[in-house]
């Protein structure tokens, strides 16, 4: 294993080949009712587009992401991104450090926004970038499952990094990453702190309460006619990623909508639209679209998840608001705290930075 410091490079070739194809685009009118259900009209998407080509200062937000720490981890040929950003030095003493894992259609970089809270309080931050999105490579022997990126990330951790305890917390699809870590390697994770709590499997699925039964019920039709972009990604991941990588107005409109779709009834509270360009530009740089749609495609090999008994301390995304915690404790069978946030949507971390890291440092002192 080698652990070599990383910057995120400004590549001004690549981005004035960018400019230029997205000179002369064509946005077509808005379907009739499309924008109501929709979390982007096009005459916002144009607004993206024309900002992205005339305003948008990448070598302002390199500058930005390089005051980060970073590195890059080559674990058995497996090459991992990760920003690796220190406790302050006055309170770090005998603190757990936690990583951090992000989901789709994320980066590291939604994760950042929590990291000055956390270092304040003493924690040591690991922000890997999943296999196959931004700068770390995809599996290129496994499919990606959440055991195996639980497997990967505890290497990092103990021996790239030298951790012998951490805590871990996630989002969407590293919400199952982090929930496998904490029932894989519970001799490593101290705690685990959630906002997307974990789905019982359908073995842990009898005997539904009527209030988990209702909750269910609600969620599902919360979600009805919006899964369209989970079905493509799962059952046609290259040919949706050809036409992305094809065309950066594609891409920056299917990355940008879920951002602000998934935010909430106030997204442009959270999201600016230089915020919304830098992951875009990431993922176009970068040329991860097609494989961080391995998440999607390899589900058919993930296993159900196995019950957790290290302490879990939950606080509730808005967008799921109502969670039942007896649903939850089908899996975490410490449960130590349950709240629920009281606004926001699907990306805690960004949008509830104050309370998400105050959940991580309480867990922190619980388990320390």
């Amino acid at each position: 294993m080698t652990i070599e410091p990383f910057e995120v490079a400004e590549d001004a070739t690549a981005v004035a080949v960018l400019r230029d194809e997205l000179a002369g685009i064509t946005i077509p009118e808005d379907s009739p009712g499309a924008a109501e259900v929709s979390g982007m009209s096009m005459s916002r998407l144009a607004g993206l587009v024309s900002h992205w080509r005339d305003g948008f200062d990448w070598r302002a937000q390199v500058a930005r992401l390089n005051t980060l720490p970073q590195v890059m981890a080559t674990i058995d040929g497996q090459r991992v991104h990760a920003v690796v950003a220190p406790g302050e030095a006055a309170v770090r003493s005998g603190r757990l450090p936690v990583i951090l894992s992000h989901g789709w259609p994320y980066s590291f970089v939604e994760m950042t926004r929590i990291v000055p809270a956390l270092t304040a309080a003493g924690l040591d931050v690991v922000i890997p970038s999943l296999p196959g999105f931004g700068f770390s490579a995809p599996f290129a022997d496994r499919p990606f499952t959440s055991g195996n990126v639980a497997d990967l990330w505890n290497r990092l951790m103990t021996e790239g990094l030298g951790y012998e305890r951490y805590l871990t917390y996630g989002e969407d699809v590293g919400a199952s990453v982090s929930d496998r870590l904490a029932a894989s390697h519970p001799d490593h994770v101290a705690g685990l702190f959630a906002t997307h709590a974990a789905f019982a499997p359908a073995s842990r699925r009898q005997d539904l309460s009527e209030e988990e039964s209702a909750w269910l019920a609600w969620l599902e039709d919360e979600w009805r006619g919006a899964d369209g972009y989970a079905r493509l990604q799962t059952s046609r991941p290259d040919l949706l990623a050809v036409a992305l990588l094809d065309s950066p107005t594609g891409l920056l409109a299917w990355v940008a909508e879920k951002l602000l779709a998934w935010s909430g009834d106030a997204p442009e509270q959270h999201w600016s639209d230089d915020d919304l360009l830098t992951t875009v530009t990431l993922y176009w740089l970068t040329g991860s679209i097609g494989t961080s749609f391995r998440a999607y495609s390899d589900g058919r090999h993930e296993t159900d998840m196995p019950q957790i008994e290290v302490p879990v301390r939950v606080k509730v995304q808005h967008g799921e608001r109502g969670f039942p915690r007896s649903y939850a404790a089908r899996t975490y069978l410490d449960l130590r705290a349950w709240e629920e946030l009281p606004d926001g949507g699907h990306f805690p971390a960004w949008q509830n930075t104050a309370e998400v890291a105050s959940g991580i440092i309480d867990l922190e002192r619980d388990v320390r």
